[in-house]
């Protein structure tokens, strides 16, 4: 091919260009401060599904520069495509984009309308989707034919026929699909929500519905422990019954596969039947959500099947993709989350995180065959049928969202040392705001307040739900889909933890030192940068100044939306939410598949927000233990844990000093970014090589409720097989966590966490033989802790046992003996204060 003329290079770049922007839907200049130096939002282009009237309506979450890499490949494509394309079909296009705006201006004139100053979030996603369309009309044939077949798949060539069929069906027209969606969306028999009202309930109790639930649990579990410990139903009282949750951590399609392996095997051992709660995060939530549908009906080994017939293609491979919104049966209900969402809200915004939610449904709530899909297993709310008689443990799925304190403003004029002041409370307030849904109630704990799930999608304002329409129609529920792209868009972190992630790949480049140290002097910066959008959704708070708790920020009243994120950002271990007030929860049970299960050390972080919440009873000091402590700090930390322990704890403590003194002495001294270094790659051993580890397979610590005299309160000792059963019994006993982390096992050979690649969070394909592999793991690790877990689980069951019969037998003494003094009891006046 000859080189292009000058003016069909200036004809290309312009068309790069505006395919970028067409693709990315460019918003209007907003000024944006990094450090001082202004930049104009423009600069940056933004994802596909946003709009171009999007507004910054919330101030918690950072707005900044998006990733480069998408725009410069549009615009390198842009450019190939163009110079590879004749210019009468390039012109062709353009042609029709510009006939179909006249025909859509003649349109607004024929029925007396003026043209719209600002398009609903409707119209302008449906527009652009045309535009985006009518670019790939253009024969793709030619463009095979002058370059070799094998460097486009065969399967691209049908795109542009997708994609036209997709904009059609989403075009609102007569006999469409979105007509259709939007039409049911009114019909209260397939939306029975629609019907009611909903106002936000303010309680620092748990709803109603809730608290049956619990009821009905009780008496389950109850017949479940008797089974699981061996002991006669009948010589158990429910009260005694340990309140047992299970939460599960984040970490994608390995924290999915692996909890599924984690939570048959409790399942078939009998411990998960006892179990009251779970939690998720990422992952984790998705799991809960295929346990409660229909696709496997609350069995384990169904979604083991299931995830090896759905997994094995990647969620975003174009032409399952295509397939799953284009045709029936999925179409209507993977779609009808986007329609519901824009059609129903003017301002709504559709964004990265709701695509990737729809492609991640098309995976996961799709069967095989996809001829058995059900359209209740769409909606979290649906998911208490599977709860309402107490018949299985209540999910709580989790996310958060970034609350970010803006001082610049606030600090502008006033002193320097107040401007410092102000940065320093910023820097020490909750960052990330955890918000909870389970089947019966979408809550935030800090704001004391939540709204019916049910009622996820619609708009509030001070207090009370506002019908989009003006009548009493209601939408419906937000779908799954949705809420599964929140609960996992990880992919919403901020810069510094993209930063994090890709620093172990780049530091052996020439002059990383240098850039790195820089980096981190703007890290705070980075901390408030997201370069994806994170989910919105309408603020049930919006307008509610002075009706909430305290702790709510005040930001919150003036946002019409907020933006949600995968709750792994703050926390990777759903723990916050078990302790929550009412819950009153006796063991947790914690299967961490993260990353990098030591390092992070997600145990430890939950101590910040128990001491902060003043959770009595959680054990100070859990997780993996911290390489920098001193020999002085471990010596007084030992010595404060143990001091009412065995007799033998003093002579442990001094074995460990001289252990730790001869350890540093034989240390040289390294730099801070050494000893970093040298921690991550001893955290990678130790996963690979739990024998070598602090922590094994299984760890069990309990907390004390009595009133502690030190402070800070010391660290929490993990406890032995020696002392688990005293401590245990123990009336000052408190909350018990036992923490199984997902490590290598020599038991199941291909499968390591720190090595297998097909284990990488980023991963989305697992073959048949990896779930497997993956599975076998994570059952042969509860395998090894088990029958600790189960000593546990009948030490605390005694010991609440003792707790009631000696709270008993106090009250009938002191019946008796005020009955004495009444000469009611024994002999007439033995006991008054005449004998």
């Amino acid at each position: 091919m000859g080189s292009l003329r000058r003016s069909q290079q200036l004809i290309a770049t312009c068309y790069a260009r505006h395919l970028s922007r067409l693709a990315s839907g460019t918003s209007r200049p907003t000024p944006v401060s990094i450090r001082g130096r202004w930049l104009r939002r423009d600069q940056f282009p933004r994802g596909f599904f946003s709009f171009r009237n999007q507004q910054h309506r919330e101030t918690g979450a950072g707005k900044g520069p998006l990733v480069i890499a998408p725009v410069v490949l549009l615009s390198f494509g842009g450019l190939l495509i163009y110079s590879l394309y004749p210019d009468e079909e390039l012109r062709q296009a353009r042609l029709v984009r510009c006939q179909a705006k006249k025909e859509s201006r003649s349109t607004d004139a024929k029925d007396g309308c003026q043209p719209q100053t600002e398009q609903t979030a409707w119209s302008s996603f449906a527009n652009r989707f045309e535009q985006f369309s009518n670019v790939t009309d253009i024969e793709w044939a030619k463009f095979s034919d002058r370059i070799v077949d094998w460097i486009v798949p065969e399967w691209s060539k049908a795109l542009p026929g997708q994609i036209r069929k997709l904009q059609h069906e989403l075009s609102m027209s007569d006999g469409s699909l979105a007509s259709e969606i939007w039409q049911e969306a009114h019909d209260p028999f397939i939306h029975p929500e629609i019907q009611y009202s909903a106002k936000v309930r303010v309680s620092d109790e748990l709803c109603d519905e809730e608290k049956e639930y619990l009821a009905r649990r009780r008496k389950v579990a109850t017949a479940a422990l008797a089974k699981y410990l061996g002991i006669n139903e009948k010589d158990i009282n429910p009260e005694d019954v340990p309140t047992i949750a299970m939460c599960g951590s984040g970490g994608g399609l390995r924290a999915l596969v692996a909890g599924t392996g984690s939570l048959l095997a409790t399942q078939e051992d009998g411990l998960f039947d006892c179990v009251t709660y779970t939690s998720g995060v990422s992952g984790s939530c998705w799991l809960q959500s295929l346990y409660h549908s229909s696709l496997t009906n609350c069995r384990f080994e169904r979604i083991v099947d299931h995830l090896k017939a759905r997994i094995g293609v990647h969620i975003a491979y174009p032409p399952a993709a295509f397939t799953s919104v284009t045709s029936s049966p999925t179409n209507k209900l993977l779609l009808s989350s986007l329609v519901e969402k824009l059609r129903g809200d003017p301002k709504a915004d559709f964004g990265l995180v709701d695509v990737y939610g729809i492609l991640l449904a098309a995976r996961l709530l799709v069967p095989k065959g996809e001829l058995g899909i059900n359209e209740r297993d769409f909606k979290l709310s649906n998911q208490r049928e599977y709860i309402k008689y107490g018949q299985n443990p209540m999910p709580i799925y989790t996310a958060v969202r970034h609350e970010i304190p803006d001082v610049t403003d606030k600090a502008s004029n006033t002193s320097l040392a107040s401007q410092q002041r102000a940065k320093e409370i910023a820097k020490q307030e909750a960052w990330f705001q955890w918000f909870e849904l389970t089947p019966y109630e979408f809550f935030c704990e800090e704001f004391n307040a939540g709204i019916p799930t049910w009622a996820l999608g619609r708009r509030f304002r001070d207090g009370e739900d506002v019908p989009p329409e003006g009548n009493d129609f209601h939408l419906p529920e937000l779908r799954m889909p949705i809420m599964m792209g929140i609960f996992g868009s990880a992919f919403c972190a901020t810069l510094s933890h993209y930063y994090r992630e890709i620093r172990p790949l780049v530091k052996s480049l020439t002059g990383f030192s240098t850039i790195d140290e820089m980096i981190y002097g703007y890290n705070e910066d980075l901390e408030k940068v997201h370069p994806i959008d994170p989910a919105q959704i309408p603020n049930f708070t919006y307008n509610m100044q002075g009706k909430l708790r305290f702790t709510t920020p005040t930001t919150i009243y003036d946002n019409e939306y907020i933006q949600l994120m995968d709750a792994g950002m703050s926390n990777n271990l759903p723990i916050y939410p078990l302790l929550r007030p009412g819950r009153d929860v006796d063991i947790i049970v914690a299967f961490d598949a993260s990353a990098d299960v030591k390092t992070d050390n997600w145990l430890s972080v939950a101590d910040g927000y128990a001491r902060q919440r003043g959770v009595k009873g959680w054990p100070i000091g859990v997780g993996w233990p911290k390489s920098t402590d001193s020999t002085q700090k471990i010596e007084h930390q030992l010595d404060a844990a143990q001091a009412d322990s065995a007799e033998d704890a003093n002579t442990k403590v001094k074995q460990a000093q001289q252990d730790q003194d001869k350890h540093d002495q034989s240390k040289s001294p390294k730099s801070a970014r050494e000893q970093s270094a040298e921690q991550k790659e001893k955290a990678k051993h130790d996963m690979a090589h739990p024998e070598d580890s602090d922590l094994g397979y299984c760890t069990i610590w309990v907390g004390k409720t009595e009133e502690r005299s030190s402070e800070p309160p010391p660290p929490t000792k993990a406890l032995t097989d020696d002392s688990l059963a005293w401590q245990l019994t123990e009336p000052s006993a408190g909350i018990t966590v036992a923490y199984l982390p997902l490590l290598a096992n020599p038991k199941v050979e291909g499968a390591n966490p720190a090595t297998s690649d097909y284990m990488s969070t980023w991963n989305f394909v697992y073959t048949p033989e990896q779930v497997d592999k993956v599975v076998a793991l994570a059952r042969a690790n509860f395998a090894e802790g088990k029958d600790r877990i189960r000593r546990c689980v009948r030490a605390v069951y005694e010991r609440k046992k003792k707790v009631r019969e000696d709270r008993e037998n106090a009250v009938k003494k002191e019946t008796y003996r005020r009955l004495v003094r009444l000469g009611i009891a024994d002999k007439l006046g033995e006991g008054d204060h005449f004998s």
